[in-house]
């Protein structure tokens, strides 16, 4: 094995302009992003690439080392400034990580030099996004450090960016910074930031003539939302002590985690600042008979139990998910007031069903549908919230239920199973032409790896007679379909050997795809070809990766098994199946077809029509 920049291009090169040293020498790309080529990506050069000689990785990185530990404050910048641009380069990244570079960043980091801090930042972000060595590494005082940056009110937008970027990918990528990363920052500090990142981000985008990034703005408004909620994961997880209290006594009832302490501080918030709601509750369920009485300890501990699942406080926030609750940012005790709000449905629901207290579980289920409910229609206000949920009543719970199971059981005779299994082939053979001509109209893919730096697109489609796959680099995401003239290679559908998913894509199995995160892995999907080669995918969307994964089955033959096809196949059944049995409605359908009748004995009732 040897490396490209040590192959015979080079010697020549060298020889030709009286060089010496070929391993001080690699060639770069000259446009774009001017990365190295190993002997891994010479594969990927395409005839017309303009190629420049350039001094080795090696060498390039210990130069620039060399310059930011040098005591020149332009040298050191203008360093900087090129780290900055070669760190997205995966074989530059290695070289400079392997020179104990990272220490080198963290430390001018750690000494506050604001000069150069931008550049700075955004090296380190760029050499520590490639993988290579583990976040956990990170020690206390960088992380404060740069908790500092985020915490100061006026602080420069591109440090403050790149600050943020840092933190997310610590909390993405440990558990352990997520932790220490949840003591430094304050809430408060962060959603006036956002708003400020957020507007300087708009501006840009309508300087640019483009729309404005609402989808990115609502995923940072959701990891927000999960980074404050698992500030209550400490306090979920912490049992009260029972040997200091009597041992009869209902502080046992709090030494399961979760919901842990956490049920109790909710209690306490709650008759401090809700002081009439709670004297109400109690008088209520103390007026009631002992049968019908509320367990308030018992409702509280398992109400909070319930919105910690439902908020999924303590879990990890997703990178595709955008799922975020405006009432959150209302106010400064949202979760607390929230439970108040929550406890007082449950209060009025056990008085609407009747409950006793073998009722608990079934009156608990109720009240997590109808804050399921009221959530899912994404209330703007805590006001708002209440209005929902006044609407959704255990009597209006039961009608919707009513009408969800009419809408199933009338489907279930076997008449309409029989009709159903005659219409599933139709429908099958509907989707199936729906997905090939979605990969006919074809969709953009980013490139792998190049997370918050220049974003790197390729295109892909299938040919109009559904014979051929086309493919290529873009420069930029198009904005609409792209000529199959654009794309220069393709791959023949009779070539394709199977099609896998997941872990089995061999560009999930690589080491830098060990960092991917879960949702990353959900979305890859790769072509196997003649002879032994990939063409590998990561979908934008759960939606697009069902589209492509159903679409590529469908051409080798196979069963298309997302669940977007179970999802269009169960709605497009339904509605055929209605609209055939319009003429039915109000009609009692047999389980069993009527009998045949006897033959007549004669059929001379029959009309001549000659």
């Amino acid at each position: 094995y040897q490396p490209f920049w040590d192959c015979n291009v080079i010697i020549d090169l060298i020889f030709r302009w009286s060089l010496s040293g070929s391993e001080q020498f690699a060639l770069r790309y000259a446009d774009g992003p001017q990365l190295y080529i190993t002997e891994q990506s010479r594969g990927e050069i395409k005839n017309g690439t303009i190629l420049r000689l350039a001094i080795s990785p090696m060498r390039a990185a210990r130069q620039l080392l060399d310059r930011i530990q040098s005591h020149g404050i332009d040298a050191r910048l203008e360093a900087l400034k090129e780290l900055a641009k070669l760190s997205a380069d995966p074989t530059f990244a290695t070289e400079f990580i392997n020179m104990e570079g990272i220490g080198t960043l963290a430390r001018l980091v750690e000494s506050g030099t604001q000069s150069m801090l931008a550049f700075t930042l955004t090296a380190f972000l760029e050499l520590m996004d490639h993988g290579i060595v583990s976040w956990d590494l990170i020690s206390l005082s960088f992380i404060k450090q740069i908790a500092g940056y985020v915490n100061q009110p006026m602080v420069d937008v591109s440090i403050l960016q790149r600050s943020l970027a840092i933190l997310e990918s610590m909390v993405l990528n440990s558990h352990s910074l997520y932790h220490r990363v949840a003591q430094e920052i304050t809430v408060g500090q962060l959603i006036g930031h956002l708003q400020v990142v957020y507007f300087y981000s708009f501006m840009q985008h309508v300087i640019r003539g483009n729309r404005p990034i609402k989808a990115e703005m609502a995923h940072q408004l959701y990891v927000l939302q999960v980074l404050t909620f698992n500030l209550l994961e400490e306090r979920m997880m912490t049992k009260m002590d029972p040997t200091d209290q009597n041992h009869v006594n209902p502080a046992m009832d709090f030494t399961q985690t979760p919901p842990g302490m956490l049920a109790l501080d909710n209690m306490l918030y709650l008759a401090k600042f809700h002081q009439d709601t709670y004297i109400r509750i109690v008088l209520e369920n103390s007026s009631r008979e002992d049968k019908h009485e509320c367990p308030f300890g018992r409702c509280a501990i398992e109400l909070t139990r319930m919105l910690c699942e439902i908020l999924q406080v303590g879990e990890l926030p997703n990178e595709g998910c955008n799922d975020y609750h405006p009432m959150f940012f209302t106010h400064d005790r949202a979760w607390e007031e929230f439970f108040c709000v929550c406890i007082q449905l449950l209060n009025k629901t056990w008085k609407e069903m009747r409950a006793t207290a073998e009722d608990f579980n079934k009156v608990m289920q109720v009240v997590r549908e109808q804050i399921t409910r009221a959530l899912a229609m994404k209330p703007s206000s805590l006001e708002q919230l209440k209005s929902k949920l006044r609407s959704l009543s255990y009597s209006e719970i039961l009608r919707l239920r009513q009408s969800e199971r009419m809408s199933q059981d009338d489907f279930q005779s076997a008449p309409i199973i029989e009709l159903r299994e005659r219409i599933q082939p139709e429908i099958l053979e509907l989707i199936k032409q729906q997905r090939l001509n979605r990969l006919c109209e074809g969709s953009c893919f980013r490139k792998l790896g190049n997370r918050r730096r220049q974003e790197k697109f390729w295109f892909c489609r299938l040919s109009l007679n559904h014979k051929v796959l086309h493919y290529g680099d873009l420069d930029e995401s198009p904005q609409g379909e792209v000529p199959f003239e654009l794309l220069t290679d393709k791959i023949p559908v009779s070539d394709i050997k199977s099609v896998v998913t997941g872990k089995d894509c061999p560009h999930m199995k690589e080491k830098s795809a060990l960092k991917q995160n879960k949702e990353v892995l959900e979305l890859a999907f790769s072509i196997l070809y003649d002879p032994d080669e990939a063409l590998n995918f990561v979908a934008p969307s759960k939606y697009e990766y069902c589209i492509w994964t159903d679409g590529l089955c469908a051409l080798l033959g196979r069963e298309m098994g997302s669940d977007l096809t179970r999802s269009d196949l169960d709605t497009l059944i339904s509605m055929e199946m209605k609209l055939r049995l319009l003429d039915l409605e109000n009609i009692t359908i047999p389980e069993a077809p009527p009998p045949v009748p006897k033959e007549p004995s004669t059929y001379n009732f029959t009309y001549n029509y000659g």
